[in-house]
């Protein structure tokens, strides 16, 4: 039996009667951050489920370089199934604008299996910090200008350009300090090396409820469960919203058969309920679909994000 074939078996068998089989090797998730962050934490959540469920997976985390060496060794591994990489609109977008040249091609060395999870932007500031919420720090950055020292997960992350976004669009600025992931950055911040944060409330929600961090806005409709009490940024005035979309991606050539049955398998784990409440308990909202739907909700979020990028005139950087 040829080496293709064993595996699509083998996942078929796991996808059909959840049986725990054995496995060649186990299929590997891709983390582009550090260990120990938000999406890190809810990739092993899922990763460990499928492992339960008999689809062994374990999580590599490759960070750095704004997700750019995760997406290189994923675009450039066997093409079998086996090496998936969690990818969002700055991987497979947004890169393409912030990077002179990329060693991977976003559109050619990948094929989507599907989206796994969805959450707003946050901005969490320290507590002791003399603005409670986004539109007090607003009016302390334009009166203070120079003083407030925010971080990220990556130069081209979402939870970046989206708050850099808000700032050229209501005259402020902060001196943006990036890490290479959730980890690094909420240390920073609790060490008071920076003041605010963009990022999303898996990662922070530990310190929102010690007292350390508050959530100074939402950028989403509505409110987020776990922070009740923190307003959106509409409800202050700022008609603005970033939503943080997670996929996950195989190297291009991957069987379409393969990935039909990647996706059966990941889209079982992400409607079951039992999985859904323990996933909302660290702030994400599970949420699947097919690779067609993936597609669709990604060229949606490159259409809106890359025009706003661009208008940035954010430097490039040489590769």
């Amino acid at each position: 039996m040829n080496y293709r074939r064993l595996l699509l078996g083998t996942l078929l068998a796991v996808s059909m009667t959840g049986a725990a089989m054995a496995q060649s090797q186990p299929i590997k998730f891709v983390v582009p951050f550090a260990a120990g962050g938000g999406t890190d934490a809810y990739v092993r959540m899922l990763a460990d489920e499928l492992t339960r469920r008999g689809t062994r997976v374990i999580v590599e985390n490759k960070p750095g370089g704004s997700a750019i060496i995760a997406a290189d060794y994923v675009a450039k591994s066997r093409a079998d199934g086996h090496t998936l990489v969690m990818s969002f609109v700055g991987m497979l977008g947004t890169n393409t604008i912030l990077f002179e040249k990329l060693p991977y091609d976003p559109v050619k060395d990948f094929t989507a299996v599907s989206q796994i999870a969805y959450q707003p932007t946050i901005i969490v500031g320290r507590t002791e910090l003399p603005y409670k919420n986004i539109k007090e720090m607003v009016e302390y950055a334009k009166a203070n200008p120079g003083q407030i020292n925010r971080g990220s997960p990556g130069a081209a992350i979402l939870s970046n350009l989206a708050p850099v976004a808000f700032e050229k669009s209501n005259g402020i600025s902060t001196n943006h300090i990036p890490f290479n992931g959730d980890a690094p950055a909420i240390q920073a911040m609790l060490s008071n090396s920076i003041d605010i944060y963009g990022t999303s409330i898996t990662s922070s929600l530990p310190h929102i409820k010690s007292g350390k961090f508050r959530v100074l806005g939402v950028m989403d409709s509505k409110r987020l469960a776990q922070v009740p009490d923190a307003p959106t940024f509409k409800e202050m005035g700022y008609d603005f919203e970033a939503p943080l979309r997670y996929y996950l991606s195989a190297p291009s050539a991957t069987p379409k058969d393969v990935v039909a049955v990647l996706n059966k398998s990941i889209n079982e784990v992400l409607v079951d309920p039992a999985f859904i409440e323990r996933a909302r308990g660290i702030g994400m909202e599970p949420q699947g679909g097919t690779p067609a739907d993936m597609e669709r909700l990604l060229k949606a979020e490159i259409e809106r994000w890359n025009p706003v990028v661009k208008s940035l005139n954010l430097p490039t950087a040489g590769r």
